[in-house]
């Protein structure tokens, strides 16, 4: 999906709608340890871990840690009881993402109207408002496809969404790990006061991250992987309760190799700040990685994955590859076409050439492909853990706002590589 890196400027009249989607107020990951998984997303991809909600903050049933990056806020949470949601889906689906939550105007009147336009309410998920004397947090839930759910979220006061920008704490139910316990003065200006208790290993590994930034700003999209013939009712779905639009689409044609193929649909916000593709798989000699992903997701549909923008390609995939993380790998004979392929069609409308040293990208194993609005840069993770139901996409865009179908032929057979390596293709 694709967000502002701050505040987008919002006509007054754009209020009166309540399912003006303003930007994505957090995706939720439900894990098998939060504090764990805190530090492998912290070290592996440069990621704050800010504040925790837990015992010590009053939370008796879980834990969840939230880690910030640019305009990028991930929680994780973690069951405390075998009762909890996150502990039963865990054992079922894996570590994986469970809510993309909107910050709207009001998330009581965005929950009416999407109900009334046929949504589902998700478990627990009516409205509901925590608050304190600095402000509140109101929430309200619907179900979409599979595990997922989509959270409504509007803030006041000092849990407003540019507070929590500047690192204001996240909910009256959170504290500051990251230096001390939020002070934020009249003027709007954050500071920290000492907090007693502080572990070492935290504020060692976001003073790391602080000084060695991996540059990820926000989250792109995000990718849905539904069932054999299920994607268009989940359009339709996006289209009739959250008032989306298809923005593109690709199928079988345009997605395949010798072995596999998937189809897929692009939808878009109204203002087209949030853009979610859906994925369904489709009939080939092999399976696809749609359906490897249903096959160890208990056959229920999920975020197969999150692109996260960066400013500065080489960069972000440099800083990524020293700390750890596995992207796919190209063959080399990507790169005899790709500069002809790209450039031509940039010259054609009248853009200018990739800027980014050619060597550079071929030594990290960046994909670049283009569009009649400019060109972007890629590159996709191996899944984040052993289940191979979820990885990352790093996307840098100089003008294009595609995704990569030049690109689509090399990237599935290198899925495809990994799939037969795991012996799932």
């Amino acid at each position: 999906m694709t967000t502002a890196a701050t505040m987008p400027n919002i006509a007054p009249s754009s209020q009166s709608d309540p399912l003006q989607l303003i930007d994505v107020d957090y995706v939720r990951f439900h894990v098998g340890n939060a504090k764990q998984a805190a530090f492998f997303y912290a070290h592996c991809f440069g990621f704050q871990i800010e504040q925790v909600s837990d015992l010590t903050t009053g939370s008796r049933d879980s834990a969840t840690y939230l880690l910030t990056q640019g305009n990028i806020r991930f929680l994780l949470t973690s069951g405390l009881t075998v009762e909890h949601p996150a502990s039963m889906e865990v054992a079922m689906y894996g570590d994986g993402v469970k809510d993309v939550a909107f910050t709207v105007f009001d998330a009581e009147r965005a929950f009416d109207r999407a109900v009334k336009n046929g949504a589902s309410v998700a478990p627990g998920g009516e409205p509901r408002t925590i608050r304190d004397t600095h402000g509140t947090v109101t929430t309200a839930s619907i179900r979409t496809y599979g595990r997922c759910i989509h959270t409504f979220v509007s803030r006041t006061g000092r849990y407003d969404l540019p507070t929590i920008k500047q690192g204001g704490v996240f909910s009256p139910s959170f504290k500051r790990l990251d230096g001390g316990i939020a002070n934020i003065p009249s003027d709007g200006a954050v500071g920290c006061a000492p907090q007693s208790g502080m572990g070492t290993s935290i504020l060692s590994i976001n003073d790391y991250n602080r000084k060695n930034p991996c540059g990820l700003k926000y989250v792109d999209h995000l990718v849905g992987n539904v069932e054999l013939g299920k994607m268009n009712h989940w359009v339709k779905f996006y289209e009739d309760v959250l008032e989306f639009k298809m923005f593109m689409h690709f199928d079988d044609k345009d997605i395949s190799t010798e072995f596999s193929a998937l189809m897929s649909k692009v939808m878009s916000s109204g203002n087209g700040l949030i853009k979610m593709p859906i994925n369904e798989p489709a009939e080939g000699k092999k399976k696809s990685q749609v359906q490897e992903f249903l096959d160890w997701h208990c056959n229920t549909p999920g975020v197969q994955h999150l692109a996260l923008r960066t400013d500065d390609e080489l960069h972000s995939i440099a800083a990524l590859r020293s700390r750890g993380v596995d992207f796919l790998t190209l063959p080399p004979a990507y790169y005899d076409k790709v500069w002809d392929r790209v450039n031509t069609m940039l010259k054609q409308h009248g853009h200018e050439a990739v800027r980014e040293d050619h060597n550079r990208v071929r030594d990290l194993g960046i994909l670049v492909d283009s569009d009649d609005e400019g060109y972007l840069l890629q590159l996709f993770t191996k899944p984040l853990q052993d289940r191979p139901t979820l990885f990352f996409e790093i996307i840098c865009r100089r003008g294009a706002q595609s995704f990569g179908k030049g690109n689509f032929k090399a990237l599935f057979e290198a899925l495809e590589l990994e799939q037969e390596r795991r012996g799932n293709l």
